[in-house]
């Protein structure tokens, strides 16, 4: 189980932290303008650059606390962290119909529920 875990763990980080960076690095016009991310329109520039840095330090969480050992509970609940980051990415993506993407919020929300009910329990 711990083996999981640990993949899951960093699969996770790998993509939150790449996900993280781009929001703190490129501006919200360039991205609205990729296509890819319409639901940028709704958020201030400040609130993209929020959502960037929750993501990388959610990407931390999951993986700094228990490979060091010091302060091994911030791993869960940076977990459950990133579940709440799915839920709202969900809801912002059924709210400009954009429904495509809703298994990735979903399979990304599932793996970080993995992580968090794995290491509370161990």
């Amino acid at each position: 189980m711990n083996i999981a875990l640990w993949v899951v763990q960093g699969l996770l980080a790998a993509l939150y932290l790449g996900a993280g960076v781009m929001k703190l690095a490129r501006p919200r016009e360039q991205m609205i303008a990729s296509g890819n991310f319409d639901w940028a329109k709704d958020v201030t520039d400040n609130g993209l650059k929020g959502i960037g840095a929750v993501e990388v330090l959610g990407a931390l969480g999951l993986i700094l606390p228990w490979l060091t050992g010091i302060a091994p509970i911030l791993t869960p609940i940076a977990a459950v962290g990133l579940v709440i980051v799915q839920v709202f990415a969900a809801r912002a993506h059924i709210k400009i119909g954009d429904t495509k993407s809703l298994p990735v919020n979903v399979i990304l929300l599932l793996l970080a529920a993995f992580v968090a009910v794995g290491r509370f329990a161990g």
